[in-house]
């Protein structure tokens, strides 16, 4: 690795106001480089442990700063697996928008389905190299993915600060953005400048970059999406929020699909097609939301029956809501239960 973290600058020290964390696994044996890195991380994602990363050396520094209810880390390593499984995001509370915005490596084989591979409509093609990419993930939906070596500057927002500029911050899961367009660019490379001088700002000056670089990574997704800002977008915004609020109302009732959406609130075909086409329809939509109630319930509720908690999620059916959870996650309702449960103990 290159840029191994044990040849990292010494940064500055913060100033009182801004939280700063380092953590460098260089002073561990190497046998426990990647297992002391794992624990680090674990918090949030789960760092899968292979023969070849026990055996050899594993190079992995992190810069944390928290700063006005948000967090920017920068962040060097080696190639690794990390996984938040379904399990994990039932029983813990993390539930931030992570941005990572590469300077350096990136991420392949991204799972954000049971199915790897599949990109979703509105996707970025893979960067020119050289080229920074930013990847977007909702901590509150599963992922896989593996990491190449890296230096990456990540950005943790709550949901109501993403939702200023994307009105549908559950669908930017797993989307990624080659930094080809001037607002992504420029998202890129304020991040990448505020790695290299936060440890020198003041805490104010701190918490205005930290809130603006979110706020820029953002608005470069919510571009991608169509999502521009002017009278049009706004009213696209408010007319998805209306949807939304309508099917997370009524997502326990079984008569929910996309015609009663139209029907009960009037909507041209159309516009409900678009508002919804990148994550492959309402009906899609709908679905998802029903298995990610029905996963929260299988872990919350130990005793109550999975055949209770699929009509509860507005399934038609107990077989029809396995087969769904099963095609989603990979794994059968009773089983995760079972794994549910044994994270809590």
């Amino acid at each position: 690795m290159t840029h191994s973290a044990a040849t990292a600058p010494e940064r500055p020290l913060c100033p009182p106001g801004v939280a700063h964390s380092h953590f460098d696994v260089h002073a561990e044996p190497p046998d426990r480089q990647f297992l002391a890195w794992r624990a680090r991380v674990g918090h949030v994602m789960d760092a899968l442990p292979s023969r070849d990363a026990l055996e050899r050396p594993f190079h992995a520094a992190i810069d944390r700063y928290d700063v006005g209810g948000l967090v920017f880390t920068e962040c060097r390593s080696d190639t690794l697996v990390l996984e938040r499984s379904l399990a994990r995001v039932s029983t813990d509370s993390v539930r931030d928008f992570v941005f990572h915005v590469f300077e350096e490596g990136g991420v392949d084989d991204l799972r954000v389905r049971a199915t790897p591979g599949a990109r979703r409509k509105g996707e970025a093609p893979p960067a020119p190299a050289g080229t920074p990419t930013i990847l977007a993930l909702d901590m509150n939906q599963p992922v896989r993915m593996r990491r190449h070596d890296c230096r990456v500057h990540t950005f943790f927002v709550p949901g109501a600060l993403v939702q200023e500029s994307f009105p549908d911050p559950e669908a930017l899961h797993g989307r990624t953005l080659a930094c080809t367009t001037p607002l992504a660019r420029l998202a890129a490379g304020h991040a990448i400048s505020l790695a290299r001088h936060i440890g020198g700002m003041t805490p104010a000056a701190a918490q205005s970059a930290v809130r603006t670089g979110a706020q820029l990574v953002v608005s470069a997704f919510g571009k991608q999406a169509g999502f521009d800002g002017n009278a049009r977008a706004a009213a696209r915004a408010a007319m998805f929020d209306r949807v939304r609020r309508h099917v997370q109302t009524h997502l326990h009732r079984a008569d929910l699909t996309p015609e009663s959406v139209l029907a009960a609130l009037q909507l041209p075909r159309p516009t409900l097609y678009r508002m919804f086409q990148h994550e492959g329809g309402l009906g899609s939509y709908i679905r998802s939301l029903r298995l990610r109630q029905a996963a929260s319930d299988l872990a919350r509720y130990p005793h109550v029956m999975v055949t209770d908690i699929a009509y509860g999620a507005g399934f038609r059916s107990a077989s029809d809501f396995s087969r769904a959870f099963r095609r989603a996650y990979g794994i059968a309702p009773q089983d995760f239960r079972v794994q549910a449960l044994e994270r809590r103990f």
